[in-house]
């Protein structure tokens, strides 16, 4: 089973590899949470099988431990649950909740089975449950924020084992008892810092070692943060931290809130290079609490390797914790987070954190940018803008830039959320959502993308509705409507694509008004109710020519002609694409004149009109030749070969279907090689480029 990822704080949290993938202590905690699995509860008391899977929770504030108990736990009786163990983290380092649904879908796509893209929360956690019946699998839900998350994750299978992390209780969820966490026993906080300053200062001194820990009152990430301190200063003692440590409580001078972790934090802290603190604290505003050197690059006004050194550094002293990736990142510890926000908030002016929030959103445009240039290699406009941009934002390959938006992508959400925090959508916002869904939409394409793309555009209708801005939700719901039609919920499309309507007819915005009565058109079409189809397209197609938009009103034409073929009117089907096809020759757009003439063909020859047809493909022919469009030429050539048998000449259908050969070469058509579904079929359009 995929595990997602998930994080550790707590004795688990090393930088050293004297201390890597140890578990230290808690051997009493641990032999108390296995009997609690065997433990009978009140439904089993009373007579009644347990409905539900049995929970088992961990609770200690951030930085205790209780994550790496939880692992500890995991590892150990994973091996009676073969269905599989899930992880999931339920809150970001910042203390955001994960929205359910999010975490619902990556557990199903752990699970491989489907999520469908747009499906509300009840519809995934209902899946969920119905993956998870009838299997013996082990969830870890990790830093949940409240009993609400845990509750809509619960299997209904009594086989199945959860263990939450959480802070505090989790009231409201039956025969739950809490296994709380205070630091660690002496010896194994000592054995802990031993992996941090190797074995001969703590030999030759093991009263200061005890005294150290009692110092920090055995809290896991301040042992870390001590170990860090005393790691990088060889030549220090132990005594000499522990004697700081207790001056400190002394004297008053105890950090934030009078905790064993913010007293050694603030003398980590305070012993940091200017540059170093300031990237520290800055680091806070860091999206989802993950940061690489461009991130940090950012904020900080510095170069992306003075960042990545500076980085490392923080890593050595346990103020940062690597991520397991190709790509150099690093996550803000979520005991932490609540000290550098508040260093940030006490040692920069409002308007400097306001600019250093800008400055990161900035350069994650601009790699959006570049990721999605990349694969446009064919565009001498997007190479010439990839050339223009520095070294350090461009990617070698698309591959490169297809690995980093995946590897980033939690970050780049999560700064979507944050660039409307504020309930705005100012420029910024609007020009990172777009080169994310251009991003996306460019290497994963629209489909696989469809789950994240929702997203975006929900968090866009949130904030339109909730700050009465009719354009920004029009642009909201047809974006919807599209991702909806795009993944077959024609239906919901037709929805969305009425109310855009009416968002644009309020905002008075005829681009959204034409464009949403053009896509119910489409939806209607989709669902075979041509008449109305038609009726849409043709109120489409008043508002393009009342703006004088003759290539837009000619593809509307060839819409609406397509819908009276599939009607069988046909003669009200030549019309309009006798019209489309004048307004392609006003225009100039040779390759579209050429579709056009095809189809007027296709229309006649279904009309029982075979001579003109024959007549009209051989037209289309000379139109697609002067396209160089190879494949219609091909495609037209079949149906002439076609037609020459209706008409009684095979040996001239021969040379047709001979022709059509060689031009396609070792390229075979695709299906059924009609142009019609090229050019006419049900068109859906991002309209991100306006939003």
């Amino acid at each position: 089973m995929t595990d997602q990822v998930v994080d550790t704080d707590g004795a688990e949290l090393p930088a050293h590899p004297a201390t890597k993938d140890r578990f230290l202590g808690r051997s009493r905690e641990l032999k108390e949470l296995r009997a609690d699995i065997e433990r009978a509860g009140l439904d089993t008391l009373s007579g009644r099988k347990a409905p539900r899977a049995r929970v088992l929770l961990i609770a200690g504030r951030p930085g205790s431990g209780r994550t790496s108990l939880a692992g500890e736990l995991v590892r150990q009786i994973a091996g009676r649950y073969p269905g599989g163990v899930l992880r999931a983290r339920l809150s970001e380092p910042g203390g955001t909740p994960v929205p359910v649904e999010q975490v619902a879908r990556d557990l199903l796509g752990a699970l491989g089975l489907p999520a469908p893209a747009g499906a509300a929360e009840d519809d995934l956690t209902a899946a969920l449950r119905a993956g998870l019946a009838g299997r013996r699998a082990l969830l870890l839900l990790d830093d949940a924020a409240g009993a609400g998350q845990v509750d809509a994750l619960l299997p209904d299978s009594p086989d199945c084992l959860v263990v939450a992390v959480s802070r505090g209780p989790l009231t409201g969820i039956a025969d739950v008892r809490p296994c709380t966490l205070g630091g660690l026993d002496t010896k194994s906080a000592v054995e802990l810092l031993t992996g941090y300053t190797g074995a001969v200062r703590v030999t030759v001194d093991p009263r200061s070692a005890e005294s150290l820990v009692e110092a920090c009152q055995g809290h896991p990430a301040a042992l870390v943060l001590a170990g860090g301190w005393l790691a990088a200063r060889p030549m220090s003692a132990v005594s000499d931290l522990a004697k700081r440590l207790h001056a400190a409580t002394e004297d008053g001078t105890e950090g934030a809130d009078g905790t064993p972790l913010s007293r050694v934090f603030r003398l980590v802290y305070d012993q940091l290079p200017a540059p170093a603190a300031r990237i520290l604290r800055l680091l806070s505003l860091a999206p989802a609490g993950l940061a690489d050197p461009h991130t940090a690059s950012a904020l900080a006004g510095c170069s992306v390797d003075a960042a990545r050194a500076t980085l490392d550094d923080l890593v050595a002293l346990g103020l940062l914790r690597p991520v397991p990736s190709p790509l150099p990142q690093y996550e803000v510890p979520g005991c932490l987070h609540p000290l550098l926000r508040a260093l940030a908030e006490s040692q920069e002016r409002p308007a400097e954190l306001q600019l250093a929030r800008a400055r990161m959103l900035e350069r994650t445009v601009r790699l959006l940018q570049s990721c999605r240039a990349i694969t446009e290699t064919d565009s001498p406009q997007a190479r010439e803008k990839l050339s223009g941009m520095p070294r350090a934002l461009r990617f070698p390959n698309p591959r490169a830039a297809a690995d980093w938006l995946r590897l980033r992508r939690p970050a780049l959400l999560a700064s979507v959320r944050l660039a409307v925090a504020d309930g705005e959508l100012d420029t910024l916002a609007r020009r990172l959502m777009s080169q994310l869904v251009r991003a996306l939409a460019a290497h994963e394409g629209t489909q696989a993308a469809a789950p994240d793309l929702y997203g975006v555009h929900r968090l866009v209708l949130d904030v339109a509705e909730r700050r009465g801005l009719p354009r920004e939700k029009a642009a909201a719901l047809l974006n919807l409507g599209d991702l909806d039609a795009q993944t077959g919920r024609t239906r919901e499309a037709l929805a969305r694509y009425r109310a855009a309507l009416d968002a644009g007819r309020e905002a008075n915005d005829p681009y959204a008004t034409g464009r949403a009565m053009e896509s119910v058109g489409g939806a209607y079409q989709e669902l075979g109710d041509h008449d109305r189809a038609a009726d849409w397209f043709g109120r489409a197609l008043a508002e393009r020519l009342a703006r004088g938009q003759a290539p837009e009103a000619a593809r509307l034409y060839g819409r609406i002609g397509t819908a009276h073929t599939y009607a069988g009117r046909y003669g009200e089907a030549l019309r309009n694409w006798r019209a489309a096809l004048a307004g392609y020759r006003r225009s100039g757009d040779v390759a579209a004149s050429a579709r056009a003439l095809s189809e007027i063909a296709r229309v006649q020859e279904y009309a029982g009109r075979p001579e003109e047809s024959l007549r009209t493909c051989q037209e289309a022919v000379e139109w697609a030749r002067r396209a160089e469009d190879g494949r219609l030429q091909a495609a037209l050539q079949l149906r002439l070969a076609d037609t020459l048998d209706r008409l009684g000449d095979p040996a001239a259908a021969r040379l047709h279907r001979a022709a059509a050969e060689r031009m396609l070469g070792e390229e075979a058509p695709e299906g059924d090689a009609e142009p019609e579904h090229d050019a006419n079929a049900c068109e859906i359009r991002s309209a991100s480029s306006e939003d």
